[in-house]
């Protein structure tokens, strides 16, 4: 197996959501490299769907792209949460739902080339709507779709979030939903 050894990590940044190091690597020819890595707490996506089998989606400004994104639910975990916890906090803040009935399906990386961003993907059913309680400088939109409208969108360019697409794609394959 092929691996670089750290032979230096500068820490370069640390903010609330996430850190920034550069890590001078020694590559397998022996040579030197330096990698910019962004720390990330990790997250995780919740893809909650209503007993007629509509899913419930999110849509909310997203600055780092300037456009509002349709995605599944998701956040940030918090120091010391376990992924089943925040998945039912982020389900309950953002889309008023709650379930009981919240299953772990797999993690994946973001964007590995630079980040070591994990996200744990859940799916959650027999929801109970409730009241959305997103966080002070969030403003989000829910609504909620048939599988073959996501799909479409995914097809039309309309959904660009990652960990959606991949959610969506995995229900329609795993679940012939």
């Amino acid at each position: 197996m092929i691996n670089e050894r750290t032979i230096k990590s500068d820490k370069i940044y640390q903010g609330k959501i996430i850190n920034l190091r550069v890590d001078t690597v020694e590559l397998p020819d022996k040579k030197y490299s330096k990698r910019e890595i962004v720390e990330h707490p990790g997250g995780v996506a919740i893809l909650p769907i209503t007993k007629d089998n509509k899913i419930i989606m999110v849509k909310q400004y997203r600055k780092s792209v300037e456009e509002k994104l349709l995605e599944i639910p998701a956040g940030k975990l918090e120091i010391g949460e376990e992924p089943k916890e925040c998945a039912k906090r982020e389900l309950l803040e953002e889309t008023g739902y709650t379930s009981e009935n919240i299953e772990y399906l797999f993690k994946f990386y973001t964007s590995p080339g630079f980040s070591n961003e994990v996200i744990s993907l859940f799916i959650a059913k027999n929801l109970e709507k409730g009241e959305a309680r997103p966080d002070e400088d969030e403003y989000i939109e829910i609504k909620e779709y048939e599988i073959e409208e996501l799909l479409e969108m995914i097809k039309n360019g309309e959904i660009k979030d990652a960990k959606t697409i991949i959610a969506i794609l995995y229900i329609k394959n795993s679940l012939n939903m």
